[in-house]
């Protein structure tokens, strides 16, 4: 069995990468362009520009140029091409619906047999990166490649969406069981891709476990998200429960990558002091040389003092910036919210170890939850019972959202609280509001931001998760956020990281996978819950 097609036919020019699908052939490295440049130019060839007012160029690269071809993800841009009226909303669909597996992975192949580099096994294995970024983050791999989850089916074929999901699983369950307070990751040994060098390695000083470093080769960054871990939780449950196929989690390394995950935040539930006084050890610590206060801690490493809650620390959040109180609310709802999820699949695998985990999972989701109820919800002067973003249990709290996921935005689309909460609705309004002091707001664009970016900068990527959350029965609100996020794209056709509320044209990030494939989710979305809006016109 062979890891992809010969190197010659393998090799592709965005920068480079490989690739495994079966049509359309894939065109030699050197006539592939770096998408990184071609993301930033409006494009005038075969496709004409869209006919709506901003014009918007096709960004897919040629056929022989896509890093990965599914059949179901083309067959969902074709079906909804009649159904999209306006031609800019299709136009953008079009284009960033399919980002990630136009560009970004990397990779597709199979294990190496354990200690044979020269015999391969039927374990599935992907390398997916950001976009611009070439490495490999938990948190955006998974959601890049749950963009598709609306289309997927399940397959043994090796070539298929499934198969690709089943990489990414397996490969993120492998670095998890090496390192599961780290968040990004360099590809596989199996795909024989050049190693990229972070040179933050050499500012940032790590402890895990009481070991410092970590292997470059392995590792391309190593920051606590617990985010991370939970995203590996929920596209383990959610391919699982859209296929129903348990044999990736039977065969491979899923329940042993389960238990590491368990250990590792246990040791990050405890509190900085010892009943008689003392620091108490903690599973990780980081310290960063640096000029941002976001890419380091206090208290050399350990963070602001936090007491014994039931919910877990989380040293950085999903936006790569550090804590302030170290209980992240978004983040511990979201890890117990998929903890359960999983824990099906565990229960399903039904050994005397899976049944022992099962129960664990449980237990420990019932704490983390009953953590968020006691110290999460603060009373707001003007709104009442909301969600805090981040709390340290001794009474401090820090009142804000970010845009990137999990969010207090989000806590109903990832299913921790239903929609109608009370608790939730209040959050969504301060989140939406000009009392979230990240809350961007201008002529140009008006959505959360974060500190990872600055004041004045709104991210698509949270005007998206806006509409995936509306209850709006008219649908005013996802109108007028479909207009904005129209506006965004500075002509470019493409979701950027972020926008500058008064500037069109002061943008991040050309070529964010994530951002991409939650438009199209988005889009799919609508097309279920509200598909008179898709034939609306969006030109005003």
């Amino acid at each position: 069995m062979f890891p992809c097609l010969p190197v010659s036919l393998c090799l592709l020019l965005w920068g480079p990468l490989l690739s495994v699908h079966s049509a359309p052939v894939p065109l030699p490295a050197q006539q592939c362009p770096l998408y990184a440049h071609y993301a930033t130019q409006r494009h005038e060839g075969e496709v004409d520009f869209s006919t709506g007012r901003y014009q918007l160029p096709f960004q897919r690269p040629s056929l022989g140029c896509r890093t990965y071809y599914s059949h179901e993800v083309e067959d969902a841009i074709e079906r909804l091409k009649p159904t999209i009226k306006d031609p800019d909303l299709f136009r953008l669909f079009e284009n960033a619906f399919p980002n990630t597996l136009d560009t970004a992975v990397r990779w597709k192949g199979f294990a190496w047999e354990e200690g044979k580099q020269d015999k391969f096994t039927d374990e599935d294995l992907a390398f997916v990166i950001t976009g611009d970024i070439d490495a490999m983050w938990l948190r955006d791999s998974a959601n890049q490649i749950l963009s598709y989850l609306p289309v997927l089916q399940a397959s043994s074929d090796p070539k298929s969406l499934a198969a690709l999901f089943r990489g990414v699983i397996n490969v993120q369950s492998r670095y998890i069981k090496i390192t599961p307070y780290c968040h990004a990751f360099q590809p596989p040994p199996e795909s024989q891709l050049p190693l990229p060098h972070n040179g933050a390695y050499h500012q940032n000083t790590v402890h895990m476990f009481g070991q410092v470093g970590y292997d470059q080769k392995k590792t391309f960054d190593c920051k606590w998200e617990l985010d991370s871990l939970a995203s590996f939780l929920q596209i383990s449950s959610e391919y699982y429960n859209a296929t129903g196929d348990i044999g990736p989690f039977k065969k491979y390394t899923w329940v042993d990558t389960v238990e590491v995950i368990l250990d590792a935040v246990e040791a990050m539930r405890t509190a900085t002091y010892t009943t008689d006084g003392h620091i108490a050890p903690s599973g990780y610590t980081m310290v960063g040389q640096t000029n941002r206060a976001t890419e380091t801690t206090s208290n050399n490493g350990l963070g602001n003092p936090i007491i014994w809650t039931g919910m877990i620390r989380s040293t950085f959040r999903p936006s790569d910036d550090a804590t302030i109180f170290q209980y992240l609310i978004p983040s511990n709802m979201m890890f117990p919210r998929y903890l359960e999820a999983a824990s099906t699949i565990m229960q399903d695998i039904d050994t005397l170890k899976s049944r022992q985990l099962t129960e664990r999972m449980r237990e420990m989701a019932a704490e983390i939850r009953a953590g968020i109820t006691k110290y999460g919800i603060i009373s707001h002067p003007l709104l009442g019972a909301i969600f805090a973003f981040e709390v340290d249990g001794y009474g401090s709290q820090n009142l804000m959202d970010d845009a990137n996921l999990p969010s207090l935005l989000s806590a109903s689309m990832m299913g921790y609280v239903s929609s109608r909460d009370e608790v939730y609705q209040n959050t969504r309004a301060f989140a939406l509001s000009e009392m979230n002091p990240y809350w961007a707001f201008g002529e140009v664009y008006n959505a959360i931001g974060g500190p990872h970016n600055g004041p004045t900068k709104g991210w698509p990527l949270a005007g998206i998760v806006r509409i995936l959350t509306s209850e709006d029965a008219s649908g005013e609100e996802i109108r007028n956020e479909l207009r904005q996020v129209l506006n965004t794209t500075d002509g470019l056709g493409l979701i950027h990281e972020t926008v500058n509320s008064w500037n069109a044209r002061d943008w991040s990030r050309q070529w964010f996978g994530w951002a991409n494939g939650m438009f199209g989710q988005m889009i799919l979305d609508l097309e279920k819950r509200m598909p008179h809006l898709l034939e609306e016109s969006y030109q005003d």
